[in-house]
């Protein structure tokens, strides 16, 4: 399988990822001001279990990152999950949701 292309499509509020020039999943998300509400994410039953889900989110969260001016609204439970396990992108989630998503303190 070659690595998949990822790119965002805002006429659709999407993120998208190709293989061999194929759809493999997608990320939908609303955009309110600066923060962007990803709400539904998913991978075409042919691409499962080959990490077109973890590759998608982890290249939108780098793209917002290295945007700085927006935070993110993880309404998705699969984008939620993501974040959970790479707590190191908690700082993109939306102060109100954030402490959520961040490591648990020690002590």
């Amino acid at each position: 399988m070659a690595d998949p292309v990822i790119t965002e499509h805002p006429e659709s509020s999407r993120w998208e990822a190709h293989v061999d020039g194929e759809l493999a999943g997608f990320a939908e998300y609303s955009t309110v001001g600066s923060r962007i509400i990803f709400t539904h994410t998913e991978v075409l039953p042919a691409h499962e279990g080959q990490g077109i889900g973890g590759a998608l989110t982890r290249a939108a969260l780098d793209a917002i990152r290295d945007r700085g001016s927006e935070e993110i609204v993880p309404i998705c439970p699969f984008i939620a999950g993501w974040i959970m396990r790479h707590r190191e992108y908690a700082p993109l989630v939306t102060p109100a949701l954030r402490r959520q998503f961040e490591a648990p303190s020690e002590g």
